[in-house]
């Protein structure tokens, strides 16, 4: 008769109970950490010194600036050169906004097509062409001014900003181009573009329907890129418009650089002046990093 005995099974090797969820600090790593903070709060101080002197000096009165009490708060708190400097740059400020949007729009479209055929057509010469198109973002734009306007006056438009977004987006397709390449290049799957040929979809008709809805990441890179570089123009504007009929930063050096200037006008001037490109990457900024990365990693 054979016996069966029952072995019993070896106990579980207890979970030590000293192992926390989050590990215990060491004295090294928060030391690490507290100078890692402290130089963060230096850095911000130090950037934000100039702001807090530009927003402080422009509600003073004409009496209370001065170099001695320049870090002090206002003793009369006054929206005076507030008013000052809008009635000075509001024309110009509505004109720099009818300049800036159709440049954004008009490069970022311009270099979405560019950057569709160069990633996705591969015709004869294809990275010459993209080359000299990259060529464009190398040349100084001084050494240019004369031949342009030049340019501008054969051509015939008039001055002030018609010719400033012809001149931006002209000279935006590069930058545009590039990010746009990248992005098609590494980021949109061939197979849709495949697909869409399937069915029959020629070129245009891909890129219209297929492509320009997948863009968006691109093209608030591009956007808050063009509207940034129009709207804080003046060396463009400066050569290619004047204080009638230019943007806002020919209208800012004319209220700051005055024989008697007004600083307190000036200061809020500069303020208003910086207070759309602010907003702009205030509504777009979270999509701005996500943008520039998406077309910089092919997955």
């Amino acid at each position: 008769m054979t016996t069966t005995s029952n072995v019993a099974a070896p106990p579980a090797t207890p979970v030590p109970q000293h192992r926390s969820a989050a590990r215990r600090r060491t004295p090294a790593s928060m030391a690490g950490a507290a100078v890692k903070y402290t130089l963060v709060l230096l850095f911000l101080i130090i950037v934000l010194m100039p702001a807090y002197v530009l927003v402080v000096t422009s509600f003073k009165s004409g009496s209370e600036i001065g170099v001695s009490g320049q870090w002090d708060l206002p003793e009369r708190w006054t929206t005076e050169s507030w008013a000052k400097a809008w009635s000075a740059l509001r024309p110009s400020f509505l004109r720099t906004i009818e300049l800036a949007v159709p440049v954004a729009l008009i490069s970022s479209l311009l270099g979405a097509a560019n950057g569709f055929v160069l990633s996705r057509w591969r015709f004869p010469g294809a990275d010459v062409v993209f080359t000299l198109i990259l060529f464009g973002m190398f040349i100084p734009y001084q050494a240019v001014m004369i031949p342009l306007r030049d340019i501008v006056t054969t051509i015939g438009l008039p001055p002030g900003i018609p010719t400033l977004i012809f001149v931006h987006s002209v000279y935006g397709i590069p930058i545009c181009t590039l990010i746009f390449r990248n992005y098609y290049a590494t980021t949109v799957p061939e197979d849709i573009v495949e697909a869409s040929r399937v069915d029959g979809a020629g070129l245009l008709r891909t890129f219209r329907s297929v492509i320009l809805p997948v863009s968006i990441p691109g093209f608030v890179v591009t956007i808050i890129w063009q509207f940034t570089s129009a709207w804080n123009d003046f060396l463009f504007a400066i050569f290619l418009s004047n204080t009638r009929n230019g943007p806002i930063t020919i209208a800012l050096n004319a209220l700051a650089g005055a024989q008697s200037p007004d600083y307190a006008a000036a200061m809020a001037g500069a303020l208003i002046t910086s207070l759309p490109t602010l907003v702009v990457y205030i509504l777009l900024g979270r999509w701005f990093i996500g943008g520039l990365m998406a077309g910089s990693v092919k997955s």
